[in-house]
């Protein structure tokens, strides 16, 4: 518990926390959706119990990953680099990060509507195990998000536990936040790409220190938080997102 004493750390799980909850409001949706096509007395139910497989998928690939981002020892040489299990998780989660996040910016801007709808059978059992499913993949950006951010895995898990608290919570109210401010969500993705190229460089054996990567985001967030102020007094309308999961447009 020695990080509890450890200024940087609370700053770290203060930024974990803020990206796992604007960055899980893509899983709330999905959530919502699906849990939308059980009968409404069991909708509120599933609705709980999809947001807590959530928290439970991400610390156990946390745990699994910081297990195996501890390893060290070279496997195999690539000319005279040496490429360890650690690296390799680095490397490989860097560019998923990178990619994903590239992805989702096209996906936010010109993607179509709805397109990844999916339909559920309307009995709870099935809906929960279709919430899960999605849950794994959901969790895959989160936890490398949280392994590129953080060296200590208490403060990792901390954080996801807070962040599932908070959507719990506030589920209604901050989709309705990143939906009337889509430039949040944005600058979030933003994020990734950054803490995506910090983690291939760090896999390339070369450092980065974690403070840099805070205050960079630190300062666009206080730029954002401006932006808002101003765009808030001129009640200029926000650019709508595309959104891949819409409840308005149904599934073939």
């Amino acid at each position: 518990m020695d990080w509890l004493s450890n200024p940087e750390a609370w700053i770290a799980l203060l930024t974990l926390t803020s990206l796992e909850i604007v960055l899980g409001i893509d899983n709330l949706v999905f959530i919502s959706i699906l849990a939308g096509k059980l009968p409404e007395d069991q909708q509120q139910r599933a609705s709980r119990i999809g947001l807590w497989l959530a928290m439970g998928t991400r610390i156990l690939l946390l745990l699994s990953l910081a297990w195996i981002v501890r390893l060290t020892d070279p496997l195999f040489s690539l000319f005279t680099f040496d490429i360890s299990g650690r690296d390799l998780i680095l490397l490989v989660g860097g560019l998923f990060l990178i990619g994903k996040s590239t992805f989702e910016i096209h996906d936010k801007l010109e993607g179509e509507e709805g397109h990844r709808n999916q339909d559920a059978a309307a009995t709870f059992g099935s809906v929960i195990f279709q919430i899960l499913l999605l849950d794994l993949v959901f969790s895959l950006d989160s936890v490398i998000t949280a392994v590129g951010l953080v060296d200590e895995v208490p403060v990792m898990v901390t954080a996801i536990v807070i962040a599932v608290i908070v959507m719990q919570l506030t589920v209604n109210s901050l989709s309705d936040f990143v939906s009337r401010h889509p430039t949040v969500k944005m600058l979030a993705l933003s994020f990734l790409l950054l803490i995506g190229f910090s983690l291939v460089v760090e896999g390339l054996h070369q450092h980065i220190p974690k403070g840099y990567i805070y205050f960079a985001m630190g300062f666009s967030v206080f730029v954002e938080f401006l932006n808002l102020r101003i765009r808030s007094r001129r009640k200029a309308a926000p650019v709508k997102l595309h959104s891949p999961f819409d409840d308005s447009v149904k599934s073939d």
